[in-house]
């Protein structure tokens, strides 16, 4: 029998494959960035055939640098940035306008209108999300209304709408297949999350033609299977899941009450609630975390848009370092007191504020502040919005986590990890296996073909590799965030 799974991470500014063995450690991995585009203020697209050939060419890379047959992978798992919006041919499969990303904000003026018009709690109530550019719907609605002959071609059935999950099955498939899961449907803004239904009342609403939209299944399920000619040989795909809800399960959050924060482009917080979907006073998004054998699970999620985003820029947008690693030793020099902050609202503030209108700034510079400075007030940004996240979760009424399990790219910074662990006054549990977006839903191929028996011998292969305990003076840590508080005051569209 195949010991082996391949997933698929395609995330939003890379995409990466990673096969992995069935004690869920990785054997080999590859990874390419791609281009960002910015056609205009708030607008954030990507080119969808560069995510195609960039997902194939690492999953090509990953399998030959493993040394395994493509028999050898028992199944697929693809986990993906959320939300984004495609719209291809149904027979070519050619996107007929650029992803639009998640971060996109080209629709605040809409979703403002159908907020004013009251549809915010009835949209709620079903979907357990906020009237925001951030999701899927209004995106999908754009395309519909901007790209010349597309709502026609839409009615007569001869397109397909999809997150960046169901395209990439479309084409692994050779277009045979239009999937996706139960995750990602809940980020569209038309699921509703407790019939686990497309809503017609949503489809109504925005004005989404039903025949755009995929067949929804488990997380763990047959959603097909590749065409040989791509990988050297036909391997199923068995998992799917958002990135955020795959991290959720390859860091084994499978009790109500655990919490894990994932440290990618943006910063997303979830919790695991349980059988039943728990409704957030402060503004907080109710969601799937998973879906097994027909039986949901849910979860209360802060989404943080911008956090390794803000390496990104300090690197390649005004060039203060040559690396992302670097930032660790400029923080280190700096201290956690540098009296700068950074309010990163690149594309507005995601939760607990959902101000599309926000926009980032530099607040408590001086004649010496320098390079470190700034540098360590970007890394400190992110841990004060995950605090901000917490802090909701706390006036929702949830108990304060006995610790809190981080995954993503940025938790190799051991300062950022001490820092964050500071600031929230909570231990910070790093795991062995930080790829942890990619684990899970290698998990979820592995559990559908057979190589686990359940959830709980998934949970077995979870190991921490470090603890960070907080030891930052409760007088410190108020005054620290109150300045944080203060900062993004300054910045919100309303202030």
């Amino acid at each position: 029998m195949a010991q082996y799974l391949l997933a698929i991470d395609q995330g939003t500014t890379s995409s990466r494959a990673i096969v992995f063995s069935a004690q869920g450690l990785p054997v080999a991995r590859a990874q390419q960035e791609f281009k960002q585009y910015f056609p205009k203020d708030g607008w954030v697209e990507h080119d969808g055939e560069e995510i195609w050939l960039t997902t194939l060419k690492v999953c090509r890379e990953a399998i030959e640098q493993s040394g395994l047959n493509p028999a050898d992978i028992a199944a697929i798992g693809i986990t993906n940035q959320r939300e984004t919006t495609l719209v291809w041919d149904a027979v070519t499969g050619t996107p007929i306008h650029p992803a639009i990303v998640w971060q996109d904000r080209r629709t605040a003026d809409y979703c403002a209108s159908l907020k004013a018009a009251g549809h915010e709690a009835d949209v709620a109530n079903r979907t357990g999300l906020l009237i925001d550019p951030y999701f899927s719907a209004t995106k999908l609605r754009w395309v519909l209304e901007n790209v010349p002959g597309a709502r026609e071609r839409a009615e007569r059935g001869e397109l397909r709408f999809g997150t960046v999950d169901c395209f990439l099955l479309w084409r692994l498939t050779g277009g045979k297949v239009h999937r996706t899961d139960a995750t990602n449907a809940s980020r569209t803004l038309l699921f509703n999350i407790h019939s686990q239904q497309w809503d017609a009342e949503l489809l109504r609403l925005f004005d989404i033609p039903v025949s755009l939209l995929p067949e929804v299944l488990d997380c763990a399920a047959e959603f097909g299977d590749t065409d040989a000619a791509l990988l050297g040989a036909s391997i199923p795909v068995r998992g799917m899941a958002g990135d955020q809800q795959a991290a959720l399960i390859g860091q084994a959050c499978f009790q109500p009450g655990m919490v894990k924060s994932t440290y990618g482009t943006g910063c997303f917080m979830i919790q695991n609630t349980g059988e039943q979907p728990v409704v957030s006073r402060n503004r907080l998004l109710t969601t799937v975390g998973y879906r097994l054998n027909g039986k949901v699970s849910y979860a209360v999620e802060g989404s943080i848009f911008v956090a390794g985003a803000a390496v990104q820029w300090l690197r390649d947008g005004i060039k203060l370092i040559s690396h992302a690693r670097d930032t660790e030793a400029l923080a280190e020099q700096t201290g956690d007191a540098c009296g700068v902050y950074l309010v990163p609202a690149f594309t507005g503030l995601g939760a607990p504020y959902w101000d599309p209108r926000a926009r980032g700034a530099i607040f408590g510079l001086t004649r010496d502040t320098g390079i470190k400075e700034i540098v360590t007030a970007g890394l400190q940004s992110v841990c004060y919005q995950t605090r901000d996240l917490l802090e909701a979760m706390a006036q929702d009424g949830a108990a304060a986590p006995s610790a809190l399990r981080v995954d993503g790219g940025m938790v190799e910074n051991n300062w950022v990890m001490q820092f964050l662990s500071d600031i929230l006054g909570v231990p910070v549990e790093r795991p062995e296996v930080t790829e942890t977006t990619a684990l899970g839903v290698a998990y979820l191929a592995g559990l559908q073909a057979g190589l686990y028996r359940d959830l709980d011998e998934v949970a077995s292969h979870w190991h921490r590799q470090q603890r960070f305990a907080p030891r930052m003076a409760d007088e410190h840590r108020k005054k620290l965030y109150d300045g944080w508080l203060d900062a993004v005051k300054r910045v919100r569209s309303g202030a």
